[in-house]
């Protein structure tokens, strides 16, 4: 990029602006100049493109090019012959030290999001957050990009890593030409803190989120029951905590987890598809029945999928290659890039609808599809030397297409949580997305961990990109009431969406009486909640919520 197209800054505004000299002004917008270098990958190796004029940079038939897309900058990528498994985009600039970073993950948190000190080799998946003590510099890409993307932070250089890989392979694009990303960076403003600037950088790497027409909340039975439930548990949990609403503008969901539906094939007479997810067990039998006791009881129900698992006899043609993390023969997966394959999850939605299901709760994607979870994810996604049935798509764009099949079938009358799912591709079509690991009816260490860290670091997400659930409150005998209690006032006045376990032994009057306060105040739009020492502790337990300071004790 041209000189003159850089922010023209005195000394003092220079000093206050990290990387200001790898940005320009465009009107009302900050954006990224052209990389310094621009390298591509074949495989395990990884070659040097060359500037071509124009803002192009080529190597043989490989073609990088960006384009200005309001207040982003694009990144378009061609290579019709040679099979290609990334693009690494690099800017130079002198970081100071004692900068500290924050990212993100590529699918849930695993209680392991903080700010850190500066270190090149850490991968921050999607966006990365740089703060010098006074300001903060944001680098991301916006939601539902073509390549799934991480960002690396060095004292001398900036690198934005787009993969192109398409499963264990690298892709065959063929004459196309990919949009790979859309780059935005922002800079905080001297008016916000950096959890605000956090906030407002979520929004524009989200142009459309699809969020809830109210607030979310409401009850699952997974952490007290652990899939051993029924058609008489479900009735008589939802019955318990049905008369514990006030607000009946706003009615809550009754989440049906794991536990429901007959996915073994292994039966006589079997043959047809909807012997996974569209069909209950011998504990339900009746799932249009189930659905209108939830309502008749004053919830609204909702219920647990894992869309690609297949039949345990399924033809080898139609699922994706055994690697380590996906060589289970009793969840054989299917490949979303098959056309069979994704008419039977439209075809489940089909069954939901009739069922007058109002919630769906789709879970597994990630691992299924990568073979492992999000926090095994850095030294590479999944395993080396599998494809897809459809070499042509990167992954990140297979994705895409599955969560767009299971947003459009799901139509305008069903919320659809993404449970172990991308967050960045989840973003813009589904109403809720987990945003972390399971918490625990069982473990107090899991909750604080899975949950208060997740809740802190990414809770600027919600309401951006999504409604950030952080998971459910296991109201069980092997956690205390009084821990509990604190983690239920942390999702009920943060603004996001307050799921509660409630085991029947376990919900006395006490805890009905809480639960009857969260329940009234989840079901109207609250403050987004803000951790006021995330910056400093990974367990946030200073917070403002709804105008006031709140001291948390995780440690009880």
């Amino acid at each position: 990029m041209q000189r003159r197209h850089f922010v023209k800054l005195s000394a003092t505004a220079t000093a206050a602006l990290l990387f200001s000299r790898i940005t320009y002004a465009s009107g009302n917008a900050a954006l990224i100049n052209h990389p310094d270098e621009v390298w591509g990958q074949s495989d395990a190796d990884w070659f040097q493109l060359k500037p071509s004029g124009n803002g192009t940079f080529v190597n043989k038939d490989v073609e990088v090019s960006f384009k200005t897309n309001g207040n982003a900058n694009g990144v378009y990528v061609q290579s019709p012959k040679t099979v290609l498994s990334g693009i690494k985009l690099k800017w130079k600039h002198q970081t100071a030290t004692a900068a500290k970073t924050m990212g993100d993950h590529f699918e849930r948190s695993y209680g392991d999001l903080a700010w850190r000190g500066m270190d090149s080799n850490n991968k921050n998946p999607w966006y990365v957050l740089v703060n010098d003590g006074k300001n903060t510099a944001c680098f991301g890409v916006k939601t539902g990009p073509s390549t799934i993307c991480w960002w690396n932070v060095g004292p001398a250089n900036l690198e934005l890593t787009l993969d192109t890989h398409s499963g264990g392979a690298g892709v065959h694009l063929g004459n196309r030409k990919l949009h790979a990303a859309d780059i935005v960076t922002m800079h905080s403003t001297a008016a916000e803190n950096t959890y605000a600037a956090a906030h407002r950088f979520c929004k524009l790497m989200c142009d459309k989120p699809r969020l809830p027409k109210q607030p979310v909340y409401g009850i699952n039975d997974w952490y007290f029951a652990y899939g051993e439930n029924s058609y008489e548990l479900i009735k008589k949990t939802t019955a318990m905590m049905a008369e514990l609403v006030t607000d009946t503008n706003n009615r809550p969901f009754s989440v049906i987890d794991a536990g429901w539906a007959e996915y073994s094939p292994l039966l006589p007479g079997d043959g047809g598809w909807n012997e996974t997810y569209a069909k209950p067990n011998d504990k339900f039998k009746d799932m249009h029945a189930m659905g209108n006791e939830i309502k008749k009881l004053g919830m609204r129900p909702g219920l647990w999928i894992r869309p690609l698992c297949a039949r345990h006899d399924e033809k080898e043609s139609l699922t994706l290659p055994k690697i380590p993390g996906r060589d289970d023969p009793k969840a054989p997966i299917l490949d979303p890039t098959i056309p069979e394959n994704i008419e039977r999850i439209k075809a489940y939605f089909d069954v939901y609808k009739q069922w007058g299901f109002e919630m769906v709760k789709h879970d597994y994607t990630t691992y299924d599809i990568f073979g492992r979870w999000g926090i095994k994810m850095k030294d590479a996604l999944t395993t080396p030397n599998w494809s897809f049935y459809d070499k042509t798509k990167t992954t990140a764009e297979i994705i895409n297409h599955l969560y767009r099949t299971i947003r459009n079938a799901a139509g305008d009358g069903i919320y659809i949580i993404g449970c172990n799912t991308m967050s960045h591709l989840s973003a813009g079509l589904f109403e809720l997305n987990r945003i972390g690991d399971d918490t625990s009816g069982r473990e107090w260490p899991r909750v604080k961990k899975m949950g208060v860290n997740t809740m802190s670091f990414r809770l600027p997400q919600h309401n951006a990109f999504y409604a950030a659930d952080g998971d459910c409150v296991g109201v069980t005998k092997d956690i205390s009431w009084e821990r509990n209690k604190q983690w239920m006032q942390l999702l009920a006045e943060s603004g996001a969406p307050l799921f509660i376990s409630a085991q029947p032994e376990a919900t006395g009057e006490a805890q009905k009486k809480y639960i009857k306060e969260c329940f009234a105040m989840a079901a109207k739009p609250q403050p987004l909640g803000e951790p006021l020492d995330w910056m400093t502790n990974p367990f946030p337990s200073k917070w403002k919520l709804n105008g006031r300071e709140v001291d948390f004790n995780w440690d009880l």
